[in-house]
This record gives C-alpha cells, sequence and structure tokens, in this order.
C-alpha cells in the first residue's frame, strides 16, 4: 500500500511558535501563542479574541487564525496584504492559513509569493517543505534545510526534519534533528514528541518524552497523534487508534486527530463508532476531505452484502454479488489455505474482504481521499480492501493476483505484529503472486528499465525509502519490481524456510541487517552484490538490448502498415525475443499474431499467443481470440485455461462464460460448466430464454433435475414458443 497524504500532518507541521522560560513573547499574537504553548487553552482562546478585534488587520488575521475562524482569518489576511504589499511575513502566515485549512495548493502559492517579495524568508520555505511533506515529496527534505541556510535558529525546521526522517525509517536521524531542535528551543514539543514515538515504536509505551512535554503542556494531545501517525504508516491500525485515543483523552477537540481516529476505525470494520467519531468531526465544522468522504462512502454501505462463512468473511456491491461471489469465495480459501500451510501458521480470527466497484469509494475506504489511481488493494490486518474487477477498464486488472497479494500481507502482518519493514511485506506480497501463478507478478516495464539502466537500485537497507519519499517518478513501482525480485533471489537461492525465517526475525524487532546476516548468513552489503549479480543475469539482455527493441517495433509497425507482413514478422520476432516480458498494448506478440493469422499460420498464431498469456498478457479481447483459435483447434483444455484466466481479468464478460460454459459440458465437467451457465444469467444478458436454457442444460447434466426444470420455466416465460426449452422440459417432467 502507498502511504496516504495524512492531515493530522498538516496539525503538526504547521505548528506554532513556541517560546522557552527563557524566551518570553514579544507581541499580542506571541502572548496568546505562549499561553497556548503552555497548554492554557481558556486564557488562549480570551487573548486571541482579544487580538481579533485590534485594528490592524494583520494582528486581527491572527487573532481569528488562533480562534479556528478560517473564513473571519481569510478575509483579515486579505486586508493586511492591501496595506502591506512588500510584506513576505503576512504572506507566510497567510499561506500557514490555507496548510492548516487543508488547502496545500493555496499555501503553496502563497510562500511562492512570500518568496519573490524576500528570498531569504526562511519561513516561507519552511511552509513549502510543510506542503511537500503532506505529500510525501521527498522535496521537503531540501526545503527545511533551505529554511535552516537563512536562518539557522528555526528549530521548527530541525522538528520536521526529525518527524520526515522518522517516516523514512531512520530512527537515529530522527533522534538528531529533534536534539537539534531542543538545542535551540528547551520546549521544541513536536521534537519532543518524535522522540516519544521513538520510544512507543520500539515498544517503550512509558517514554520520558512525554512526561516532560506534559510538564510543559499537560494537554498536548499532539504529541499522541504523533505517534498515532507513525503507528499508521508503519500499518500498526490497533496501536494508531489507541494513540488518537489518548490524544483525545487530553484534547478533545483535537478534531484532525478524532477524524484519523474515525478514518482508521473504518478501516478496521468498526463502521459504527467511525460514523459516530465522523460525524462528530462535521458537526464541529472539522470538513476535511477525509472526513467528508468517508462519511460519504459509509452512507453507501447499504448497497453492499456482506456473505459470511467460517474463516471468511466478504463483502460485496449488491448488484454483483452473484456474479462475483462464485469466483472471489473459493479463490480466497484456496489462498488462505496455501499460506497457512506455507508460514506454518492460523489467523486469530476471520478475514474480512471488501470488494468495491467504484474505485473512487475503494480509495475513500481506504485513504480517505479519492483521486490515488495506482492502487488496487490495501490491507488492515485482517481486513483487505481493494478493486472490483468493474472498477477498473477491461484488462487492466486482475483481481485473483491483487487478493493473493493482500492476503500475504495479511499473514506477514500477523506473523510480525505489523513491525515487518514496509520493502520486505510488498517484496514477499509481489513473489507470492509469481508463486501462486507465473504469469502473475510484476514485470520489467520500460520504466524499471530505465531505472536498471541509470543502476538506480537502492540498497536494501534503504529500500523503504523508495515507497515511502521517491525521488524520481517511477521509483514506487521499481521498488516494487526490485523488493519483488530480492524475495524471488532469497526462495531461489536459501528456500523458503529463509524467507520465513526473516519473518520470524522481524518479529523479535530485529533489523533488516540482523534479518539478512541470522537467516542468509551474509551481510547486506555482501547480499546487494550477488542480489545485483543474479539480477543482471535475468534482466541484462533485455536492458542491454532496449534500444534495440524500440527500433525492432517501430520497424515492425512500419513495414506491417506498408503491407510488409514477411519483413513485420522478422522485426516483431526479433523484438518479441529481446524483451519479452513486454505484454502491454502493442506488445510484439500482438504484432506477430496479426502477421501470422494473414498468413493463415493459425498454429504459429496460437503458440506465440500462450506465450503472450503465459507472459503476463492482459488484453481481453487479444485473450478471446486466442480462446477462440484454440477452440476451433480442439485444443480445449488450453482454451479452458485461457478462459479461466479471462474470468480473472474480466469476468463481466457474457461471451466468455457462454464459450467457457459449453467447453466444460463437453469435456465431461458439469458443475463447473453450471458455473458459467449461472454467471451469463446473472449478467442479465439480452437473450434470457437462451440463457437460462442453457444453465438448465448444465444443471441436469451436474444431476440437478428440479433447478434445471426452475431454469426450463424461466426460459419459457422469456419465450414461450421456444422448442428445445419445451422439449427440455418434457424431458425433465418424465
Amino acid at each position: 500500500m502507498k502511504p496516504a497524504i495524512c492531515t493530522l500532518a498538516f496539525l503538526i507541521l504547521a505548528g506554532r511558535t513556541a517560546w522557552s522560560a527563557a524566551d518570553p513573547p514579544v507581541g499580542p499574537s506571541d502572548q496568546c501563542q505562549n499561553l497556548q504553548h503552555h497548554g492554557q487553552l481558556a486564557q488562549a482562546q480570551a487573548c486571541f479574541q482579544t487580538l481579533s478585534q485590534n485594528q490592524n488587520p494583520f494582528q486581527s488575521a491572527e487573532g481569528y487564525f488562533g480562534l479556528g475562524l478560517y473564513d473571519q482569518a481569510n478575509d483579515q489576511f486579505r486586508l493586511a496584504v492591501k496595506e502591506q504589499p512588500k510584506s513576505a511575513q503576512v504572506r507566510s502566515e497567510w499561506g500557514r492559513l490555507y496548510l492548516e485549512h487543508y488547502q496545500p495548493g493555496d499555501a503553496a502559492k502563497l510562500f511562492e509569493e512570500a518568496l519573490e517579495i524576500d528570498p531569504s524568508d526562511a519561513p516561507a520555505y519552511l511552509g513549502l517543505a510543510r506542503v511537500a511533506a503532506g505529500r510525501f515529496d521527498s522535496k521537503a527534505t531540501t526545503l527545511a534545510q533551505e529554511a535552516l541556510k537563512h536562518d539557522p535558529k528555526l528549530f521548527e525546521a530541525h522538528e520536521l526534519l526529525a518527524y520526515l526522517a522518522l517516516e523514512d525509517g531512520d530512527a537515529k536521524l530522527a533522534s538528531e534533528e529533534s536534539q537539534k531542535a531542543l538545542a535551540a528551543n528547551s520546549e521544541a514539543l513536536d521534537g519532543m514528541a518524535v522522540l516519544a514515538s521513538i520510544d512507543w515504536l520500539n515498544g517503550l509505551p512509558q517514554s520520558q518524552w512525554m512526561d516532560r512535554i506534559l510538564k510543559i503542556n499537560p494537554v498536548y494531545g499532539e504529541a499522541y497523534a504523533t505517534g498515532a501517525h507513525f503507528f499508521e504508516i508503519n500499518r500498526r491500525y490497533d496501536e494508531a487508534i489507541q494513540y488518537y485515543r489518548k490524544a483525545l483523552a487530553l484534547n478533545g477537540k483535537l478534531w484532525p486527530a478524532r477524524s484519523q481516529l474515525g478514518v482508521n476505525l473504518m478501516r478496521l470494520g468498526n463502521e459504527t463508532e467511525a460514523k459516530q467519531e465522523l460525524e462528530r468531526c462535521y458537526e464541529a465544522h472539522y470538513r476535511d476531505p477525509e472526513t467528508v468522504n468517508s462519511l460519504r462512502l459509509l452512507d453507501t454501505l447499504g448497497d453492499y452484502e456482506t456473505f459470511k462463512s467460517g474463516s471468511v468473511e466478504i463483502v460485496l456491491q449488491k448488484k454483483e454479488a452473484a456474479l462475483l461471489r462464485p469466483y472471489i469465495e473459493p479463490e480466497l480459501r484456496r489462498a488462505l489455505a496455501t499460506y497457512e500451510r506455507k508460514y506454518k501458521m492460523k489467523l486469530p480470527g476471520p478475514v474480512r474482504l471488501e470488494v468495491y466497484p467504484n474505485h473512487e469509494d475503494f480509495v475513500v475506504r481506504t485513504l480517505g481521499l479519492p483521486g490515488q489511481g495506482g492502487l488496487l488493494g490495501v490491507t488492515f490486518g485482517l481486513v483487505v480492501a481493494m478493486d472490483s474487477p468493474s472498477a477498473r477498464p477491461p484488462g487492466e486488472f486482475n483481481w485473483a493476483s491483487t487478493m493473493w497479494h493482500e492476503l500475504s500481507h495479511v499473514y506477514v502482518l500477523t506473523a510480525t505484529h505489523h513491525l515487518v519493514p514496509r520493502w520486505f511485506t510488498e517484496g514477499l506480497a509481489v513473489h507470492e503472486e509469481g508463486a501462486a501463478s507465473p504469469d502473475w507478478g510484476d514485470r520489467l516495464t520500460p520504466e524499471i528499465i530505465s531505472a536498471l539502466q541509470k543502476k538506480q537500485l537502492l540498497p536494501v537497507l534503504q529500500l523503504d525509502r523508495g515507497f515511502v519519499r521517491p525521488q524520481y517518478a517511477s521509483q514506487v513501482l521499481v521498488s516494487y519490481y526490485q523488493a519483488g525480485k530480492i524475495c524471488d533471489f532469497i526462495s531461489e537461492k536459501w528456500g523458503d524456510d529463509a524467507i520465513l525465517g526473516m519473518i520470524h526475525s522481524y518479529a523479535a524487532r530485529k533489523t533488516t541487517a540482523e534479518a539478512i546476516q541470522d537467516n542468509l548468513h551474509e551481510s547486506a552489503a555482501a547480499f546487494d552484490k550477488e542480489f545485483c549479480a543474479w539480477l543482471e543475469q535475468k534482466t541484462g539482455s533485455t536492458v542491454r538490448h532496449f534500444d534495440d527493441w524500440k527500433r525492432g517495433m517501430k520497424a515492425a509497425y512500419t513495414d506491417i502498415q506498408s503491407g510488409k507482413k514477411d519483413d513485420a514478422l522478422h522485426e516483431a520476432l526479433a523484438a518479441r525475443d529481446f524483451y519479452p516480458d513486454y505484454v502491454a498494448n502493442g506488445s510484439a506478440y500482438e504484432l506477430i499474431a496479426t502477421a501470422l493469422l494473414a498468413k493463415n499460420d493459425k498454429t504459429g498464431a496460437i503458440q506465440n499467443l500462450e506465450h503472450y498469456r503465459d507472459s503476463g498478457g492482459t488484453n481481453v479481447e487479444t485473450l478471446k481470440k486466442l480462446a477462440t483459435l484454440e477452440h476451433e483447434a480442439s485444443s480445449n483444455k488450453q482454451a479452458a485455461r485461457t478462459l479461466a484466466k479471462l474470468n480473472c481479468i474480466y469476468p463481466e464478460d457474457e461471451a466468455i462464460h457462454r464459450t467457457f460454459s459449453s467447453i466444460l459440458l463437453a469435456g465431461g465437467d458439469a458443475n463447473d460448466a453450471v458455473r458459467e451457465a449461472q454467471a451469463v444469467v446473472d449478467l442479465h444478458p439480452a437473450d434470457q430464454a437462451d440463457s437460462h436454457y442453457q444453465l438448465a442444460m448444465a444443471l441436469r447434466a451436474a444431476h440437478r433435475p428440479s433447478e434445471a426444470k426452475d431454469q426450463v420455466v424461466l426460459a419459457l416465460e422469456a419465450a414461450p414458443d421456444f422448442k428445445p426449452a419445451q422439449q427440455l422440459l418434457l424431458q425433465l417432467s418424465q
């Protein structure tokens, strides 16, 4: 799972100035903020109320800002800019208002305007760093460091750098930056909150840093909320909920923390309490996108149906439940049985699988925010949420592969008490996809080839950074591939017992370096060297011939358009062999099939397209063409294999199920033929009579005459003169 933009991060990162006893406040706004910093909230509110009535628009804006009256503060900031058009300070503070009011884009614009006025304005650089941090953008670190160049005493920049370092899993750097913040200001509460979070993450619930925080500010729930955030991004959702509750016990008006509590309760399937907490936020006028979107989604849950059976719960949208359940439930049980044997463990409770036909609903369910197009599935403990096949265009998504990926997370997170690093659990899940079916898992894409050419793979000890804070556009994709290949390498050289041993090492709170040493018996540096050599053997030819592949594909398409079929075939065959992993649209496989069929070489076309299928090709029309060719060639076993794959990619195609049902019935597999014929009926086809008749034929072959008779009756209701149905009814009645 990719980390979500956490609204709470804006609360923490947009914190206001802190003072120590030796550094008293100097202005009206400073006095109010000092009261707030020391937990004197009622006095602070009275101070901000007085300040809001100040005749100076900037001071008035600060007062309204402190009261949380954003519209009034915004109006006053607008007046202040008119009065002081050359003030970088006014624009920086106005930008901070937008940042706290979950409008990071508008905030960034104001910070940039401040820097146009004063290129050395440190608070503006810090503001831009906070915007980038909220987006998990690697520029956040550079911008915070730039702020310190212009103001070395800006301790808030050190606090932000500490926060970012801990998000990257670098506790040592996080601690160093927090100590720098404290050296600049002994009451740097957010720096201490990061230090407390390090203790909590390491299993030390009683942190001295929290004791120090509470002596300065006895209601500083923001510190617990910081800890909750770090539990959350490390997939430790139960503990995140616990710490959000602690935050609210100190200060019940921390609305971002309450919203995140609701979102995390929803993630773990506790919809009732989640809705209560989110509604409390909404009623208090805290209406950030996560809160509003989550409430809207919760209002649609009546459209879903839950199927509970033994160790599984499946939540499906009512309109597609009948179609999907016969496919999803057996595959779910098969995956659970496989992982139980492989990981040698039983789960502590049932697995809940939620399937969403609207991708934006799925993303809101998991992240609270729409617009995350690349996400397919997310795991929260024993709860898995994922896209339905109908949520994606045909051919983009293999629901079975995604489900196996996420269910691996369920076992690994449970086995390690959620202490496993992100790279390992994601890599192992990719590895398990390929172990379940060789055509699943991650393919070698052009973006990955480019990274290999530029030698952009990360050392294993730094691989988590590629998931959390990518340095280039495709780094998350590259990191998934690299992590998956690392697990392939471990399995191939040391065996699955070594992988299981690493899981146990992580459960014992060991580092990746220790897990590698204990189970692979070599250093991380030696492992990196061996892995790179192994990967070079697997991918080196494709990487070296990548430019040849591009030239060959271009020439092949030029030749096919010019009618030079033999030349096109020659170029495409060479290109395919240079880069056999490329199965995206416009692949060499498709071009070769077109050329071979033009030469009436159906046998060659079938062999080529079966290679495409087994290499991970997912184009629905191409695979349907292959199934047709195989069926015409009486290769029904291969046709069934192709159609089974199509059911994992796009089970909403009526023609796929009709063909599959007839092949299964002819092969004597009546029970599976019933499933396919029932799928046709569940898709509500135009020809109702024939669909019910075909289902009746399959039911009769499966020795279910009573159900077969019911389907014949339905066929005759749709078409009373349908003679085959009349004859079948007579036979069944006899």
